[in-house]
């Protein structure tokens, strides 16, 4: 794949482990990535097996474990959760099929090292079958668009799904036949039986810099679904809906336990912002949160710009990976790296939802019918913000 224009630092991790002194990491860390039932979020050994075939295969590796406080009368709901970041692997300018098909060998290949690793519920990251084409306003991208139900990205995912008992979430770019060949940017919930449960559409479609995606769909029509698995009750937050707090809300009400936020976005874009919003999101809702990123700097045939007086150009620039795991006690994983297809993997004790719902209240303490008086007055053409003038400004 083409180099990305500017060298690129491997992680945040690497950097710290390199430059802070062995007494001072682990002090450093507690503040940057929390503590889980006081202590930092353990990491947890892997065979030597899936470690060297990780290192054969030039992707980066990492696994977690979050716990909760023992329970009397409830038994510990431990899932074991994966997320996967990946590159492109042949240029933009191969043939269509080409491109699709190295993807899906690669997935593959993840996706059985998260098999064998004992990952029961899986998240791919946004569009994972295609380039993230959507700067271009190139309409030819759509040929990337498949059925939900019955397309090639989703029976792959399906025959994974059944060959390692996992629950696979694939965020695809739709194709909805029934409705006019409508395009959506969809998330398919596969099951761990290889079924379909259901799907997602994005909510919240950016237009902002190079993210043009509403000149090929338009905002979601799905609501805020909360799928029940075999594994815990999840859902999916993609992308641009991460910056909208009630859009993570959501979900939350609708009793997700897990949300996986599936995203391409790049760092010139939102890199300060990527650590926050999916940790803030967790504690807020009182659930885990997925937080997965593209990887790599995709370059396109044809030059474009985006209104924004940039000169023209063929990137969007560095998909900077560093996915990772947060839980609703504030803590979190370290991050994949910035420069490397990734697997992380994350034991989550689902009883952590409940006791921080107990600890902290934020579900009894909060004035929805408030919040909801004030949105009914909001979305009227006469609404008049609630603003009290001091007088002596008169």
């Amino acid at each position: 794949m083409p180099a990305s224009p500017k060298a690129e630092f491997l992680s945040v991790e690497s950097i710290l482990q390199e430059h802070v002194p062995a007494d001072k990491l682990a002090q450093v860390q507690g503040v940057l990535y929390g503590l889980n039932c006081g202590k930092p979020v353990a990491a947890v050994p892997l065979s030597a097996e899936l470690s060297s075939a990780a290192a054969a295969g030039g992707y980066d590796l990492q696994a977690y474990r979050f716990d909760a406080a023992p329970e009397q009368l409830r038994p510990p709901r431990i899932v074991r959760i994966g997320l996967v970041q990946n590159s492109i692997k042949v240029p933009t300018t191969a043939p269509f099929l080409e491109q699709r098909q190295a993807i899906h060998q690669r997935v593959r290949e993840l996706i059985d090292a998260a098999g064998a690793a004992g990952v029961q519920v899986l998240c791919l990251q946004e569009a994972w079958p295609m380039p993230f084409g959507f700067c271009t306003r190139e309409k030819v991208w759509n040929e990337f668009a498949e059925s939900a139900e019955a397309g090639p990205s989703t029976r792959l995912c399906q025959e994974l799904a059944r060959k390692h008992n996992m629950v696979i979430v694939s965020p695809i770019l739709e194709r909805d036949e029934a409705h006019g060949q409508t395009i959506w940017n969809t998330a398919v919930v596969i099951g761990n039986n290889g079924n379909v449960i259901g799907k997602h559409r994005k909510n919240h479609i950016p237009r902002v810099g190079d993210f043009n995606e509403s000149t090929y769909y338009m905002e979601g029509n799905t609501g805020h679904p909360v799928f029940e698995t075999a594994f815990g009750k999840i859902a999916v937050n993609i992308c641009y809906g991460r910056h909208h707090p009630m859009n993570w809300q959501g979900f939350g009400l609708n009793g997700a336990e897990i949300v996986f936020n599936p995203s391409a976005t790049v760092g010139a874009l939102s890199e300060p912002m990527w650590p926050i919003e999916a940790r803030n999101a967790a504690i807020a809702n009182s659930y885990y949160v997925g937080a997965i990123n593209r990887v790599g700097t995709e370059v396109f045939p044809n030059a474009f710009t985006s209104g924004d007086g940039k000169p023209a150009h063929k990137d969007f620039g560095h998909f900077y990976g560093s996915s990772y795991v947060a839980a609703p006690d504030a803590s979190r994983t370290p991050s994949l790296a910035r420069t490397l297809d990734g697997l992380l993997v994350a034991d989550c004790d689902l009883n952590l939802c409940q006791q921080l719902k107990d600890k902290w209240g934020f579900r009894m303490t909060a004035r929805y019918d408030m919040y909801a008086e004030q949105l009914a007055r909001y979305v009227q053409h006469d609404f008049t913000p609630q603003v009290i003038r001091d007088p002596s400004l008169e």
